[in-house]
């Protein structure tokens, strides 16, 4: 029997190897201090420094003999040696995310510039770079392994390796320091976020408020100390991480309040917040260095650089797109904003006639109910998250044929909101995957957003066994208070179902070469298929209704609700399209436009292209791009439009299962398993393309998207 991903190796227990050291296995996090890292991460590059050395030897003496190569004394070998590094630095990069210290991060700054140095090294080597042309020429590669070295080869040129002498030098120095200012302005994100708060003495100031929402700022209140804080008596503390910002402009009627808040969050890390953070010089210097680096490898500018190896085939081709959706979002995103007016003015608002950002959410909230009844917050009760994960697991087994139960105690935790579960075949039990659940915000310590991350990569180990892989599945929703559990907004549960798309796509993966295994050479702008499609199940009647069942009564969500929840997926959906549209054309535009001697600031750009992509200009104090930590310190440079690219991909996806009916369950079920043997099994062996017509039978086609989105002519 197949040993279940959870198993540590018996011989690293016994071992004195450290645990940061281990190289394979679940790691051990506990032992996985700052100082660990401090004293093991340079003792391992060293390490690698060394083997990569003598991989190059050999290489050296195989061309000089002209003697032919094969794959596993080329790829094999550099891929244990890149899963080393993958591992270690890997879990010193995750704890950095989800258990933020003062300490961690500088420990994690300080071995950064040698992580990147080595990288560069081994992506720059020329005995390497021939080696995989060697290997190309010879032939006689299976489709996958020929996918893999065109991706290393073309990732070898731009890491550099085609360049000498100065102008080497200089790319690796501006890759070291892009690395290094791509955590400063995530860390100063994250210190700008923290650092605001706003103390409500008076139970006048939360007007408005359910009482979820009360009794979530009084613990925040109780975390920093404030031990006698109730919902009922407060004090209540405000701050900036989104299960308070968002829910408190969407209720609260004190619009002064609305005000200070919103205009705390657009102004993060812009160097007029408490802590002094800005990230606004860090931002020229990021762009700056990305336009010299482009040049450097030959290219005109940077989204030329990041669209190399996207499945979209230029910026004009991103651009159509983009212009496709701005056409169709913009009159109808006007459209909303009249109606929110009427909806304030029906309400003899006095700010009716000259609506605000920070009242936009609030009479968002207003005429959703107006107009389908439907109120977000009192939908909570019906989504604890225990039967939203139950839901969620009986769909995967629904669709794919997999069962998921809970392992906790069988896994080290780096901390105790932290769950634990196994992924195994339903016919036959078989082990496949693991993965972990972070579902929590924790201001303070954790990083905002969610995401999901590799933990371990499907692969063989070198006696042939398999390592089967294991997910880190990232949330901040909105956590227990009390006695009582996370009760999960609407959103907060789509948010669920779109991580844990990315997670069956990394866990579902058959490819042995884990280079293309699950998400791994995966272009990209297809990345998000798998976790936009698991989106559209939200909206799944037998999927929700089964799901949704009132935390203290049991009883279902009423028939009524579910069909207001339909009715309004569409809502302001005109709004939200342009809001990607205009991240996104930013996103393109700073990393093919701006440049230093342009005349204009990246923001001053960026207000230059919200003229046609918001319905409301941004406040003088906006500094949006000052948190935009997706193409700042995330891997979305040039690269946002992704989200947009990849869901035409993921409704064109669900719309199979609509032509197949909904309610037919054994069609269900069978389209279900084409999705998992093809989009989830084949990982990066094959293109998206590909991928997507073996799934389809047809290439994409955008219909569906604008049909999802409420954007279809009537």
């Amino acid at each position: 029997m197949t040993q279940p991903p959870t198993a540590v190796s018996p011989d690293l227990l016994s071992s004195a190897i450290p645990a940061l050291l281990a190289g394979e296995g679940l790691p051990e996090f506990a032992a996985m201090t700052p100082d660990q890292v401090k004293k093991h991460i340079p003792a391992l590059l060293e390490d690698l420094h060394t083997s990569l050395g003598a991989i190059e030897g050999q290489l050296e003496e195989a061309l000089a003999a002209d003697q032919p190569l094969a794959w596993n004394t080329v790829m094999d070998p550099l891929h244990r040696l890149g899963e080393r590094l993958r591992w270690s630095w890997g879990v010193v990069s995750h704890l950095n995310g989800v258990c933020n210290t003062t300490e961690l991060r500088e420990a994690h700054a300080s071995q950064q510039a040698a992580v990147v140095a080595f990288g560069n090294r081994a992506g720059q080597s020329t005995v390497i770079h021939r080696s995989l042309k060697r290997l190309d020429q010879q032939g006689g590669l299976d489709v996958t392994q020929q996918r893999i070295l065109a991706a290393e080869l073309r990732d070898m040129e731009l890491r550099g390796v085609g360049l000498e002498g100065e102008q080497r030098q200089a790319f690796n120095a501006a890759s070291q320091e892009l690395a290094e200012l791509s955590t400063r302005f995530g860390n100063q994100v994250l210190d700008a976020t923290n650092a605001w708060t706003l103390r409500l003495n008076d139970p006048a100031e939360l007007e408005g408020l359910p009482e979820s929402l009360r009794g979530l700022l009084a613990e925040a209140a109780r975390q920093k100390g404030e031990v006698e804080a109730s919902a009922e008596a407060g004090p209540w503390l405000l701050g900036l991480d989104f299960p308070r910002y968002g829910p408190f402009l969407q209720y609260s009627r004190r619009r002064d309040l609305r005000e200070r808040l919103y205009r705390a969050h657009v102004s993060r890390a812009s160097g007029v917040g408490e802590d002094g953070s800005d990230n606004g010089p860090l931002i020229e210097r990021i762009l700056t260095l990305r336009q010299e680096q482009a040049r450097r490898l030959g290219y005109a500018n940077w989204a030329e650089v990041s669209l190399a190896s996207k499945m979209a085939g230029s910026e004009a081709e991103v651009e159509r797109l983009l212009e496709d959706l701005r056409q169709a979002a913009y009159p109808a995103a006007q459209r909303e904003l009249d109606e929110l007016r009427a909806c304030a003015q029906r309400s003899g608002a006095p700010e009716a006639a000259d609506l605000k950002p920070w009242d936009v959410s609030f009479w968002a909230e207003r005429l959703r109910q107006e107009r389908f009844e439907l109120d977000s917050e009192a939908l909570r009760p019906w989504f604890p998250l225990p039967q939203v994960l139950e839901g969620l697991f009986g769909l995967c087994d629904r669709l794919f044929g997999i069962t998921i139960v809970a392992a906790d105690g069988e896994a080290p935790l780096w901390h105790p909101d932290v769950r634990f579960f196994r992924v195994n075949d339903a016919a036959d039990g078989q082990p496949l995957a693991a993965f972990y659940l972070d579902p929590y915000s924790r201001p303070g310590s954790k990083r905002g957003g969610a995401w999901m991350d590799e933990c371990l990569v499907r692969q063989r180990r070198a006696d042939g066994s398999p390592v089967l892989p294991v997910a880190y599945l990232v949330c901040n929703q909105s956590p227990p208070v009390g006695e009582t559990p996370s009760l999960m907004t609407f959103a907060e549960v789509e948010t669920l179902f779109h991580e844990f798309g990315h997670g069956l796509h990394h866990m579902l993966t058959t490819v042995e070469r884990p280079q293309a295994a699950g998400i791994n050479n995966v272009e990209w702008d297809a990345v998000e298929l798998p976790s936009q499609f698991m989106e559209n199940w939200c909206y799944d009647r037998a999927t929700l209704l089964g799901m949704a069942r009132h935390w203290q009564s049991g009883e279902p969500l009423p028939e009524a609700e579910f069909e207001k929840l339909l009715a309004a997926r569409t809502f302001l959906g005109g709004a939200a399209t342009l809001r990607q549209v205009h991240f996104a054309l930013t996103d393109l535009k700073l990393h093919s436009e701006w440049a230093p001697e342009s005349g204009v600031s990246p923001e001053g750009l960026r207000r230059r292209i919200a003229a046609t992509t918001t319905v409301l200009e941004p406040l003088p104090e906006d500094a949006m791009l000052c948190s935009f930590s997706h193409i700042f310190a995330g891997g979305y440079a040039a690269g946002y439009y992704s989200y947009k690219w990849a869901e035409v991909l993921s409704a064109d996806a669900f719309s199979a299962f609509e032509e197949v009916d909904l309610g037919n369950e054994e069609a269900i079920r069978a389209t279900g398993r084409r999705f998992r043997d093809t989009v989830l099994s084949q990982g990066g062996s094959r293109h998206p393309a590909e991928v997507f017509e073996a799934f389809r039978g047809r290439p994409p086609s955008a219909e569906a998207l604008i049909r999802h989105s409420g954007l279809a002519p009537a």
